[in-house]
């Protein structure tokens, strides 16, 4: 059992949804990042997403991309990712860690050396975005064979014909796009999202979290009562790229997480 799959146990046995939130490594800078991921369970939060910078970002939008961009300005690489990680498990080891990118790092550094080295820095599990199922030798196969969980992505436009596709070899949950675009281009709403999750848990046994377009605590709970859980990326991003405090952006996240947690 993944660190993943302990959480979500628990917090089924507690009746409670997930509150996931998305960061990028390195965003602002290595120290402030470290931080801020620190603080995020403190803050309410029961899986963190890390985002690994990458210059070529298309799922995402300006949002993220300019964290990206500032990330990768200040040096971070997939090695520092990781050792962000490794620094933020010296004082939490329950806690799961998702990293979120593409696939370009990981390729570079080799699968088998990535995949040791993820582990070893205590992350667990993976959502590559621009690895379609097709490829899933690639990577999701040996991650899986490593212990950990490969998160697929399914969209509104995933069709009954393509959803047993993307859920093959789907493990931890799946991530639910709520909306058809990049990150922070619109918002969810639940009357649209519901029967759509239904659907997936249906196919996949998995719990179903929900991102893109969820931004204020009121869209937090409303998605997460119509899931297992919810995302909230752009919104937190864009309070770091404002130059908000530590403090100001975890307080930020604590009302998202309380959102959520109410559903």
């Amino acid at each position: 059992m993944t660190r993943i799959d302990a959480k979500f146990a628990e917090l089924k046995a507690a009746n409670k949804k997930a509150f996931v939130s998305y960061v990028m490594a390195g965003d602002p800078d290595f120290d402030t990042s470290l931080e801020i991921v620190k603080g995020l369970p403190a803050a309410g939060v029961d899986i963190i997403e890390l985002g690994l910078p990458f210059t070529d970002p298309m799922a995402d939008g300006p949002t993220i991309q300019l964290a990206g961009q500032r990330a990768l300005e200040v040096g971070m690489t997939l090695t520092r990712t990781l050792e962000l990680a490794a620094n933020f498990r010296e004082t939490d080891d329950t806690t799961p860690i998702v990293l979120m990118g593409y696939y370009n790092p990981i390729y570079s550094r080799g699968v088998d050396k990535f995949l040791v080295d993820a582990k070893e820095a205590g992350i667990d599990g993976l959502i590559v975005v621009d690895l379609p199922p097709e490829e899933d030798t690639e990577l999701c196969i040996p991650a899986q064979a490593a212990g950990l969980n490969f998160i697929r992505l399914a969209t509104p436009t995933t069709d009954a014909k393509r959803l047993p596709r993307v859920l093959q070899n789907t493990s931890g949950f799946v991530y639910y796009v709520s909306i058809n675009g990049i990150t922070g281009a619109a918002e969810a709403e639940a009357t649209n999202v519901g029967p759509e999750v239904a659907r997936i848990q249906e196919a996949s046994g998995l719990p179903v979290i929900v991102g893109f377009g969820v931004n204020t605590p009121e869209k937090a709970e409303a998605i997460a009562a119509v899931a297992d859980g919810t995302v909230v990326g752009s919104a937190i991003v864009s309070k770091i790229g404002a130059g908000e405090t530590v403090a100001d952006v975890l307080a930020f996240v604590k009302t998202l997480s309380d959102g959520a947690h109410r559903a």
